[in-house]
């Protein structure tokens, strides 16, 4: 990580290569797969973030800026969660227009490259240390997702049963063949008092 910060103006360009690159640095295999691609520039959009445009170095790192893109990956809101799910929900909610070569590598890392956030961290406080601190933000994590969905599950049982805000199905089902029931037999009724009438 302690790498010599360039002379380059603080941007979000600069701050999204920089954290790529480290990535990038870490997974030799993945800077393999880009360097066929040297000199090639994508654009990155994710409104309403503004965009990020960079150009793929030789060595298969990145830099902000470049020339106008051969690929331009647009991120629908849904992206990140299909991330964060799996490879499949992300490429659904990614608008792709350019190098359809490119396009490919890009999806590809987009679904393998990971942060060894644990790595980083033991570098900064130790193995101990870092093991703990990440199991300690995924158990928050999980703890967060466990609390919503007991959350969700309550609202949809108090507003069933408690607040009687819905009604079940079947008990709409049966309110209409009462109804209809009641249609019925006011219609038998009424021809009833026609014909005495």
């Amino acid at each position: 990580m302690r790498r010599r910060l360039s002379s380059e103006k603080a941007t979000h360009a600069v701050a999204f290569c920089f954290a790529l690159n480290h990535l990038l640095d870490a997974a030799p295999w993945a800077r393999e797969r880009l360097a066929p691609f040297a000199g090639e520039s994508l654009e990155l959009s994710a409104p309403p973030l503004p965009a990020v445009r960079l150009t793929i170095l030789a060595a298969g790192r990145v830099a902000a800026g470049g020339a106008e893109p051969a690929l331009v990956l647009t991120l629908r809101p849904e992206a990140l969660a299909g991330l964060v799910r799996g490879g499949e929900h992300f490429m659904r909610a990614v608008e792709v227009a350019g190098n359809a070569r490119l396009a490919a590598e890009i999806m590809a890392l987009a679904r393998h490259l990971r942060w060894d956030v644990e790595e980083d961290l033991s570098r900064i406080i130790g193995d101990v240390a870092a093991r703990r601190v990440v199991r300690a933000g995924r158990d928050l994590a999980a703890w967060q997702a466990d609390a919503l969905r007991r959350l969700a599950d309550s609202f949809a049982d108090y507003a069933g049963e408690e607040g009687r805000l819905l009604v079940r199905r079947r008990e709409l089902e049966t309110l209409g063949a009462s109804v209809a029931q009641l249609r019925d037999a006011i219609e038998r009724l009424e021809k009833r008092i026609a014909r005495l009438g």
